[in-house]
């Protein structure tokens, strides 16, 4: 049986369309994600980019559920040291209180900007330590309230304008909405410290092999090894791994491959520093060579059979598919093209 598929977008830009005209693609994106059977629908957090739109990811995910109903939705992922878990637990408990158990809420430690940028955002650690402190305060966050705590928080107090008591106040900080909700934890990263951590928590985790595919087989392997499935934060009973794989599809492999240059250019343009949105398709650009060893290039028939031998090579629970073309059309097109082959032949 096939594993699942799914979809990580990251609302590009491309030249000559307004940065409106990315998250409205995106939102037709998550509609024909739905429609074409993909498990999940995940945005990834970046910060000052001229290329990537999802910075505020839990706005763009609400405007998701308004326009689906099936669909898992979900950040992949929040980078936690940007944000306090108190709040991520709220903004999420939120949306779970609202859309109902459809959330996902993927976490990670990378600043997902430049280091300037980063520091603008108020970060907080990102050591391995921190960093897992704060996922289990961020669990701890979404579970049920142990006990009624009758006493009074802050912002009742501060909203009528009483003196504050610190006798009557809560001893215990409650996410609200949130606690009770228990959106589900996943752990992502690129490299072995994400693995780790992931292992020791017992969360289901999501390798970024779609650019850091070098590391994929030694973090499956400190997963796995390491897998506490009796951790009080553990979400799924033995490891869980899903691995990100670019892929471009469309009815002939030259036509994909034509495709495929608007982001080879951009890659090459930001290996010299330039921050522009995604350029129309280039011939100077087009390559025959494979695309990476977690991406593929080609006819539908041709990336199924690389996702195929892909999942078997690493053992893969799930695939999460990224795809980038200057036409939004073209890109859903690569999606749409990819579910319906992968369905045809499972």
């Amino acid at each position: 049986m096939r594993v699942p598929l799914s979809v990580l977008d990251l609302s590009p830009v491309s030249a000559g369309r307004s940065r409106r005209d990315a998250l409205d693609d995106s939102l037709r994106l998550a509609v024909m994600a739905e429609e074409s059977g993909y498990k999940r629908y995940w945005l990834g957090e970046h910060h000052g980019s001229k290329l990537f739109m999802a910075s505020a990811t839990s706005l763009l995910l609400a405007r998701a559920a308004e326009h689906t109903s099936s669909i898992r939705l979900g950040a992949g992922g929040v980078m936690l040291p940007n944000h306090s878990p108190l709040m991520v637990a709220e903004y999420y408990g939120t949306l779970a209180t609202v859309y109902g158990d459809r959330f996902d809420l993927g976490v990670g430690r990378a600043p997902g900007t430049d280091p300037v940028t980063a520091n603008a955002l108020r970060r907080g650690s990102a050591h391995l330590s921190d960093f897992a402190a704060d996922v289990v305060d961020l669990a701890h966050y979404l579970e049920p309230s142990a006990q009624d705590d009758p006493g009074m928080a802050g912002a009742e107090v501060e909203t009528f304008g009483f003196e504050t008591n610190p006798a009557s106040l809560r001893s215990r900080i409650l996410a609200i909405p949130g606690e009770g909700t228990r959106v589900p934890l996943w752990m992502l990263g690129s490299t072995l410290g994400g693995a780790g951590v992931a292992a020791s928590l017992g969360l289901p985790y999501g390798f970024a092999s779609h650019f850091a595919p070098q590391f994929l087989r030694n973090a499956a392997a400190t997963y796995r090894v390491n897998f506490n499935a009796s951790a009080p934060t553990a979400q799924v009973e033995r490891p869980y791994l899903m691995a990100g794989v670019n892929v471009m599809v469309a009815p002939t492999e030259r036509e994909a491959r034509f495709l495929f240059s608007s982001f080879a250019k951009w890659r090459s343009e930001i290996s010299r520093d330039l921050n522009r949105p995604l350029s129309k398709p280039d011939e100077a650009w087009v390559s025959d060579a494979p695309m990476s060893s977690a991406g593929v290039v080609g006819t539908p028939e041709q990336a199924v059979e690389f996702l195929d031998e892909f999942v078997e090579q690493f053992k893969l629970d799930e695939l999460i598919v990224v795809s980038y073309a200057w036409d939004p059309q073209l890109r859903r097109r690569s999606y749409r093209l990819l579910a319906e082959a992968w369905a045809e032949r499972a």
